[in-house]
């Protein structure tokens, strides 16, 4: 069903490493929907996001009984995909920029772009136990500047939490000389992967996957980079905008949004949040 001329429009090296962490997953998991319901309700969503999704999906299914598909992969992938006619009914996407990109160009259905999540960046390290015994109040974000070997970051180019993470190294002079340094993955969960494994020595991650794996780092001030705001939007060809409503509306809730922000995401205030969607 996906069909990517991307060969002719981009480089063939970058569409090479943009698509293969998802062209796999997102193949099988729409033959499996052919064979099902026609029903389903696919979500497309952001790597990052996926297992918090699944937590939130389990009550939506009770209230709902609608049946939903994930389709799990990096932003930007996603991103090209529906441009080029996959058939994804909700995009729940790690940045805002490509939304609105979406919105614009007329493949959102009018007035569904939302903020539902607000990303933390963390640095974590998997190998340096001399910080297990100190708390977060005593750690500070000043372990940055004793350089490790290698950093883990997501490509700052394509990844909205690598996007951020050089924001940060930006905001303490520490971009430059990190240069040589940075081991930089296709999305976040590439790049924890790469540090949990050991590969890496430390790198900056998304606060919600160290919640998730019950892991401590240290919580980089939001402050250091522009805000990670993770917004979906109902595809306007979707034949589930019914229900692809009810989720973007399940999500928002005050009950979701508790939830959201417990897995490592941060609060949005009733005025924030407001001023998010709108923007």
């Amino acid at each position: 069903m996906l069909r990517f001329l991307l060969y002719t429009l981009l480089p063939c090296c970058f569409v090479i490493s943009l698509l293969t962490s998802v062209n796999s997953n997102a193949q099988q998991s729409m033959d499996k929907g052919k064979q099902g319901s026609s029903t389903l309700l696919r979500i497309a969503v952001a790597a990052n996001f996926t297992p918090v999704l699944k937590v939130l999906l389990e009550d939506f299914h009770k209230q709902t009984s609608i049946k939903t598909q994930i389709i799990s992969g990096a932003s930007g992938a996603m991103f090209l995909q529906i441009k080029h006619g996959a058939p994804y009914d909700i995009f729940l996407s790690a940045d805002s920029r490509r939304p609105k990109q979406l919105e614009q160009a007329g493949f959102a259905l009018q007035n569904s772009r939302k903020t539902y999540a607000i990303g933390q960046l963390a640095l974590y390290s998997a190998t340096k136990n001399s910080l297990e015994p100190l708390s977060l109040e005593q750690l500070s974000i000043n372990l940055l500047k004793s350089p490790p070997v290698r950093l883990a970051i997501a490509n700052p180019d394509i990844a909205p939490y690598g996007k951020a993470a050089k924001e940060a190294l930006n905001h303490m002079g520490l971009w430059q000389a990190y240069q040589h340094r940075l081991i930089k993955g296709i999305n976040i969960g590439q790049t924890f992967a790469q540090v949990r494994s050991k590969a890496v020595s430390g790198g900056i991650v998304a606060n919600s996957q160290l919640v998730l794996n019950n892991l401590s780092g240290v919580l980089i001030p939001t402050s250091y980079h522009q805000a990670i705001e993770q917004q979906l939007i109902i595809i306007r060809a979707s034949k589930q905008q019914v229900a692809a409503k009810k989720l973007s509306d399940y999500l928002l809730s005050a009950k979701s949004q508790a939830t959201i922000v417990s897995y490592g995401y941060a609060e949005m205030t009733l005025t924030n949040n407001s001023e998010l969607m709108t923007r």
